[in-house]
């Protein structure tokens, strides 16, 4: 996946730092014994897949063909490898 640059967009970044943030306040919560504090967590998790979303629709997500071009193009240098 890294030679497809999944991932690789300011949408998957933000919405994976806040779901990481939100996984953290819920273990810290769980910890302590604090149910309020682990759902308050959990909310901030699915505020980062609503962040992410919104942001991949506003065109700061990868574009849709991406992965079909890298594997037509990934196909196109095999071949020519493959010929050599």
């Amino acid at each position: 996946m890294a030679g497809s640059s999944h991932g690789h967009t300011p949408a998957a970044w933000t919405g994976v730092t806040i779901a990481f943030i939100g996984f953290c306040v819920s273990g810290a919560f769980m910890v302590m014994a604090q149910p309020a504090g682990f759902w308050a967590g959990m909310a901030i998790v699915a505020i980062g897949g609503v962040v992410g979303w919104i942001m991949s629709a506003m065109g700061l997500g990868q574009p849709k063909d991406t992965h079909e071009k890298f594997q037509e193009a990934l196909a196109e240098s095999q071949a020519v490898t493959a010929k050599s």
